[in-house]
């Protein structure tokens, strides 16, 4: 492990300068599915790296993978954070766009204790509300010093009596069992000037946890023109 990452304010300061957050991290256990970072040396630890909020999209929009017009540039980007820092810590860094075989980020986050469910399928956070996601995660040879010690957060959406969210969608997807991803898409394709399209999506916006890290106009764009890409080409 490099010297100036053998604690965790030298991984603070490099997640800092991407504007980047440790969203969550575990112990690993032999049914957490984490390879070993290479032969003999397994995975003791690992740290859910992300965005919280458009914190990075400056960082990331002024980038060469964001302005060079090729092909994936959020996966681009982010393979290159995460095997710079996967480099200096003597980790193996692993991203959810990868596969097959696809890694369990959403397994690997539930054990964190940092998520918990929420009415529109998604984890919400406490602090980030529905506005973070992971861009990598990190598998570390030894415990930090701040090793995670199994909190377990209790969803807000429990304690939210009037559920905006579920009223907010303007196609119902999510009034059912589960979230009707046709509908939504229907929608979304129908008209790209709609409010969900340009803004992101209502039900997620309506949400009031987590609100001073909504999605800029911007990033929402972005994410929403990547989500109905296959569907228009």
């Amino acid at each position: 492990m490099n010297n100036n990452f053998s604690d965790d304010n030298g991984l603070e300061r490099f997640l800092n300068s991407f504007s980047l957050f440790l969203i969550g991290s575990l112990r690993v256990t032999d049914g957490d599915r984490v390879p070993d970072i290479s032969d003999n040396v397994p995975s003791r630890e690992l740290l859910l790296i992300g965005n919280g909020g458009s914190s990075f999209w400056p960082n990331f929009s002024q980038s060469q993978e964001f302005e060079d017009g090729l092909a994936d540039p959020l996966d681009r980007w982010s393979r290159r954070v995460g095997n710079l820092l996967a480099n200096k810590m003597g980790g193996r860094a692993f991203f959810p766009f990868e596969g097959p075989p696809h890694r369990p980020f959403l397994s690997w986050a539930s054990k964190t204790g940092q998520v918990a469910s929420s009415r529109l399928s998604l984890f919400i956070h406490e602090r980030f509300g529905l506005w973070h996601a992971y861009r990598f995660a990190l598998a570390l040879p030894k415990l930090r010093d701040e090793s995670p010690v199994g909190d377990t957060l209790i969803s807000p959406c429990l304690s939210c009596e009037d559920k905006p969210c579920l009223n907010a969608c303007p196609v119902n997807a999510f009034a059912g069992a589960s979230y009707r991803a046709d509908l939504c898409m229907d929608y979304l394709v129908g008209d790209h000037t709609r409010a969900c399209r340009e803004l992101g999506c209502a039900a997620r916006r309506a949400c009031p946890v987590g609100k001073a890290f909504t999605y800029t106009p911007e990033q929402a764009k972005f994410h929403m023109d990547a989500f109905v890409k296959p569907r228009i080409m």
